[in-house]
């Protein structure tokens, strides 16, 4: 079998995936505990998982994963249902943006290694391409340049950044400049110029490349990250950096090092490249009808013109509108302008500030052992639906304010409740009294699926006592 990390280069190219961020631009689906990067947008893998699989066809390296605490058993089960080992999966203690995100994966690395950094949120349509101008930049990286991808435009985006080329050269080059988003007439100036790229904020370099020019234009940062990683501890499958990672400023990469530096390098690209950091970019992987609208799932238009609507659950039906944006969940509705979507995230914001669940949390919420979703609840009283993978078990814990009752309609559960252990079928049911010691656990080879009831004057999930946890919570 041929070593894809070695082909048409010296070094081993390992995939640094930064796997944080919350797409709050892409709400009511992309929420801060299960961000657009988990989700099943455009296709059968999710963002990350379609990442780590363009990555495998450049190098066959274990990947580097950085990502934030709590969604480090998200990134644990979608890297097990594609069969991705990584090579360390990096929880930050909270996040600085990208570059020191970065610094993280390249002390990770081995010193000598060449980094292939993905955002996890990209889409990339034409791997063959991919892994042409990949190995391309490789080669760049390896003679000591910090080289990045620059999107061949096709319109006057206003939501990316701009790299500045020579008009009309081809393959590797120097960066004349990095420009800030524009806006929508300097937008039509760059494309019609020909000397602008977009900026995909993808990058490969060289680890003492990256390292050592960061530690020359942002030595606090560097500083903050080493000192972090010399002190950093395993835990179960992840590698924690210590606190001092918090001394780090925050700052991207391009405005810690690429402005700056005079190795900053790179490929122009056409390999079907979106950045899916708005529902108008969701909108351009739709296909589109001849009315200029873009439809997912159950969508009824009649008189309706360039528009996005996006069901994932009801039938929406859209009556003679223009230029909206639609987008369902089973607990909340976007109904936007299609010329506003980039500030969907004011939102977000205000729900923040109005200390709304729906800023953070959907109705189903995911665990490292299933997920529980809301169905109804009353003034003393709510009912899940609890999924529990096969093989997995919840903690053992007791609850101070409330009682449960359990109905299996699902697979199998193993049941502990006080001193007694006990199997449940389909069907079958049990109570759990308030201050009893008890755990759930799914012993079989299929998903257990449970109905549960709770009953009592305070129903809040910080209601719970931990005396055992697989996953060291």
């Amino acid at each position: 079998m041929v070593d894809k990390s070695q082909v048409g280069t010296t070094s081993t190219v390992v995939p640094v995936v930064l796997a944080g961020g919350v797409g709050s631009r892409l709400w009511p689906i992309s929420r801060a505990l299960f961000p657009k990067q988990f989700h099943r947008l455009l296709g059968d893998h999710s963002f990350l998982q379609a990442t780590l699989l363009r990555a495998q066809t450049v190098t066959s390296a274990k990947p580097i994963i950085v990502c934030n605490e709590e969604h480090r058993f998200l990134v644990a089960e979608q890297c097990r249902e594609i069969n991705v080992v990584w090579q360390a999966l990096i929880l930050e203690p909270e996040g600085r943006n990208s570059a020191p995100a970065i610094a993280l994966a390249a002390h990770a690395a081995d010193e000598n290694a060449v980094l292939l950094v993905l955002p996890s949120d990209h889409v990339v349509t034409d791997a063959a391409q991919f892994r042409a101008a990949s190995l391309e930049a490789v080669r760049g990286a390896e003679a000591g340049g910090l080289v990045t991808f620059g999107v061949l435009p096709d319109r006057p985006e206003t939501g990316y950044g701009y790299l500045k080329v020579e008009k009309g050269q081809a393959g590797l080059q120097p960066v004349e400049a990095f420009v800030e988003k524009p806006n929508a007439d300097v937008a039509e100036r760059y494309l019609a110029s020909g000397e602008y790229l977009w900026n995909s904020g993808m990058f490969v370099m060289g680890v003492q490349s990256y390292l050592g020019e960061l530690a020359r234009y942002q030595s606090e940062m560097a500083t903050a990250v080493a000192d972090a990683m010399s002190e950093a501890t395993s835990d179960m499958d992840f590698l924690r950096p210590s606190a001092r990672f918090l001394q780090s400023p925050a700052d991207s990469i391009d405005f810690a090092v690429m402005e700056k530096t005079d190795r900053a390098q790179v490929v122009p690209v056409d390999f079907g490249w979106n950045d899916i950091g708005s529902w108008d970019a969701v909108s351009a992987q739709l296909a589109e009808d001849e009315s200029g609208n873009h439809f997912h799932g159950d969508v009824v238009s009649v008189d309706t013109e360039n528009s996005l609507v996006f069901a994932q659950n009801r039938l929406i039906g859209v009556l003679g509108v223009d230029d909206l944006v639609v987008v369902e969940t089973k607990d909340a509705v976007l109904i936007s302008a299609r010329d506003r979507v980039q500030d969907v995230k004011s939102i977000v914001k205000k729900l923040e500030n109005d200390d709304r669940d729906e800023s953070r949390y959907h109705r189903e919420v995911f665990r490292p052992w299933g997920s529980y979703e809301g169905i109804d609840e009353g003034g003393r009283y709510q009912v899940k639906r609890i999924k529990v993978n096969p093989g997995a078990a919840l903690s053992l814990q007791m609850h101070h304010h409330r009682s449960e009752h359990w109905i299996v309609v699902r697979g199998t559960g193993r049941i502990t409740s006080g001193d007694d252990v006990f199997t449940l079928g389909e069907n079958e049911s049990t109570y759990i009294p308030r201050g009893v010691k008890h755990r759930l656990e799914n012993p079989g080879k299929l998903q257990l699926e449970m109905i549960e009831v709770q009953v009592g004057p305070y129903l809040g999930e910080d209601d719970i006592e931990r005396f055992e946890d697989v996953y060291g919570r």
